[in-house]
């Protein structure tokens, strides 16, 4: 008796593994690739900024440094860079970059750092450059935020999308007027602003104790 139900339990056993292929097989999912980041570019980024800018109701921003805090609010018609800065707001790259150069009696320059993790923001952002918008009438007084142009090949003084300047010279810095883009102005922490101008600096105007920007943040 015990001889003849061998076999049985053998077929048992085989369609038992069977049916546990086949379970597994109908469980299998397939593996979607995941889709190319999106990236700004030179061929994109105003196509992208002047939709961007459309529904966008946002334009004041609180910069939080390690010496305190101030506000911007942004200009309305200067919609690429205002775009922009809110895009990168957003975004989180300002945070903990750097006030890398301060000029004593007229500019603070931040969006920038010696930290390999803004390099590693900047290619995760993109790279593009924008457009000057120095005709809209606004001058570099103090509390002006501009927008340098890039070192880079650049004889239309294209931006520097990553990094901005405030104006701290009294009554400002007029020479600038036509060449940058004043994109928005201090409404709030003027203090601090001038506080971080007072730093002692180093060879290149680069702050001898490194000045951070710790957040950027929307102001509703």
């Amino acid at each position: 008796m015990a001889c003849k139900g061998e076999p049985k339990q053998l077929e048992t056993t085989e369609q038992s593994i069977a049916v546990q292929k086949d379970t597994l097989q109908e469980q299998t999912v397939e593996v979607q690739e995941e889709e190319e980041p999106f990236l700004l570019s030179e061929e994109n980024a105003i196509d992208f900024f002047f939709n961007y800018s459309k529904s966008l109701k946002d334009d004041t921003v609180k910069i939080t440094t390690n010496l305190g805090s101030f506000t911007v609010q942004l200009y309305n018609n200067v919609p690429y860079h205002k775009a922009n800065f809110i895009y990168l707001t957003t975004k989180g790259y300002f945070d903990n970059t750097q006030f890398h150069r301060v000029v004593k009696n007229f500019i603070i320059q931040g969006g920038n750092s010696d930290d390999k993790a803004t390099a590693d923001k900047r290619r995760a952002i993109g790279r593009y450059l924008l457009p000057p918008d120095a005709k809209k009438g606004y001058k570099h007084h103090r509390g002006t935020i501009s927008m340098p142009s890039s070192e880079v090949n650049n004889p239309h003084m294209l931006a520097s999308p990553y990094e901005f300047f405030i104006v701290v010279t009294k009554p400002g810095s007029y020479h600038l007027d036509g060449e940058y883009t004043p994109f928005g102005k201090v409404i709030d922490g003027m203090d601090i602003v001038d506080k971080i101008n007072a730093q002692p600096v180093g060879k290149g105007d680069w702050p001898s104790i490194n000045i951070y920007i710790l957040k950027a943040e929307i102001v509703k």
